[in-house]
């Protein structure tokens, strides 16, 4: 089924949901989303093939809400992928990404969308600063973020107790600039929260509520991703650099790849001296 694109005039933030076969477990969250946000906005689902579960869902609720697509990832299988994937084809100029399971206060979208309109480039839903909380959710998994996150905090000032948390808005012009070299799992947060330190670019957080899931199953997977938040995490330490030398540091030939055939990065000197001239 093919469903036309939003119109894009006016619109100040893309909603990206990565999921996979959410089926109608979805309904709930998406629900929640269109009726929480006021700002002008698309809601992009994200899924890795045809056939998934979640896209007749997400196909049937559009044709009467033409905020809401389906989107095919074409990058690769895994959420990573499924982000990189939604953020090339935002259409505002502000991405946030929120989990298709619920376990994010979506009204919170509009502020940290504001937030990204007054100047920040990285505007974090954040667990570990005063007025937020995490409910549920596995002890390991938990201390691990909480550790992360302040830690990061305490000794780079990274302008987020929650360098971790996948909800987050970005600057599609600093994420395109930038680029994503994840493609494991949902550490993507944490890279480009890490990147905007390292060019000194502005990143700001407020409170958040998380909630665990309680239908379906997750899909996150934390030993096997444990390596690439380590790497994210690293990152962050260390003295200013400009856009070039940020990407000598953390591509890989596979990410120069992949960033060639999605155009995810745009290689104009003009755009990368006008962060540096910021700084």
């Amino acid at each position: 089924m093919s469903l036309p694109l939003p119109d894009t005039e006016g619109l100040r933030v893309s909603v990206v949901i990565p999921a996979y076969n959410e089926a109608e477990r979805i309904i709930p969250c998406l629900t929640r989303i269109l009726e929480a946000v006021t700002l002008p906005c698309e809601v992009l689902v994200v899924v890795d093939m045809p056939q998934d579960t979640t896209v007749p869902v997400v196909e049937k609720l559009a044709v009467d809400e033409p905020r809401l697509r389906i989107a095919i990832n074409t990058y690769g299988p895994g959420p990573a992928n499924a982000i990189r994937y939604g953020i090339d084809r935002a259409l505002a100029p502000v991405a946030v990404v929120t989990m298709a399971d619920g376990s994010d206060d979506p009204r919170q979208i509009d502020d940290l969308t504001r937030l990204v309109e007054r100047g920040v480039v990285v505007a974090a839903a954040s667990r570990y600063m005063s007025g937020g909380q995490q409910v549920g959710g596995p002890l390991l998994k938990s201390a691990l973020s909480r550790a992360a996150g302040r830690s990061l905090q305490l000794f780079t000032r990274v302008g987020t107790r929650d360098a971790t948390n996948s909800f987050k808005a970005y600057s599609t012009d600093f994420v395109r600039l930038v680029g994503i070299d994840s493609h494991a799992g949902f550490e993507i947060g944490l890279e480009l929260t890490a990147k905007a330190k390292r060019l000194r670019q502005p990143v700001a957080e407020i409170p958040t509520i998380w909630l665990e899931r309680h239908a379906g199953v997750s899909n996150f997977r934390l030993a096997a991703w444990i390596p690439q938040y380590l790497r994210w995490y690293r990152l962050a330490f260390g003295p200013k650099i400009d856009v070039d030398q940020l990407r000598r540091l953390t591509s890989t030939p596979r990410t120069r790849v992949k960033r060639h055939d999605s155009g995810s990065v745009h290689t104009s000197a003009a755009r990368g001296a006008a962060y540096e001239r910021e700084n």
